[in-house]
């Protein structure tokens, strides 16, 4: 008789647990313009406004390997000037392996994301503080949310396509696709007075 009890769990077969691992990440493009440089960074007055977007792209690489990359665009701006704009896309190398099908789409679009996202969001920083600007800190970002209007959207769009009937099923992701974008905006803080925008729906 199988042993159902949690005793019986954590004595299973140690090659069928689910398992997600980090093996490596990277910066595969970066971008920093300051065009107003020296001017930009001298004193002003008034506070920029931030504008920092967000996108979540998977592609698979091999059976159990995927590479997951956030692209993160950060503008600044004072008095209608771009004071920097800078593009970073950060990845990170993960295993899968014995998570079900079900439960892939969250792994990569959100637990992933979530795991690189501090240090993409060091890197973004860094690049910032190096322009000559105070460091560009992003808040905390709530994958989970993005992935749900992401689901969301896909539904609306398969309800369309298919006259309203929403046969079609919307799981948020196909890993063996180059890319599975989900876009929103976020918070950062980098000025005296920072502004951001809120997640789009």
């Amino acid at each position: 008789m199988a042993d159902n009890t949690p005793a019986g769990a954590a004595n299973q077969d140690p090659s069928k647990v689910p398992s997600l691992n980090i093996v490596g990440q990277y910066v595969r493009d970066l971008s920093f313009e300051n065009p107003d440089a020296p001017a930009s960074i001298m004193g002003a007055t008034t506070a920029p406004a931030f504008n920092v977007g967000i996108n979540v792209a998977v592609k698979k690489q091999s059976d159990d390997i995927y590479a997951v990359e956030l692209t993160l665009n950060a503008k600044a701006e004072r008095d209608s000037k771009v004071l920097f704009n800078v593009e970073l896309i950060y990845g990170g190398l993960f295993r899968i392996q014995n998570v079900p099908e079900n439960q892939m789409a969250p792994a990569l679009m959100i637990e992933c994301p979530r795991l690189i996202f501090p240090f993409a969001r060091q890197v973004l920083a860094s690049v910032t503080q190096s322009g000559g600007f105070p460091p560009l800190l992003m808040e905390p970002v709530d994958f989970a949310g993005i992935y749900r209007q992401n689901l969301s959207r896909m539904a609306e769009a398969a309800k369309q396509a298919d006259g309203g009937n929403g046969s079609g099923a919307a799981d948020g992701t196909d890993a063996d696709k180059e890319k599975t974008p989900s876009k929103a905006r976020s918070k950062a803080k980098g000025g005296r007075k920072p502004k951001g925008g809120k997640t789009v729906n």
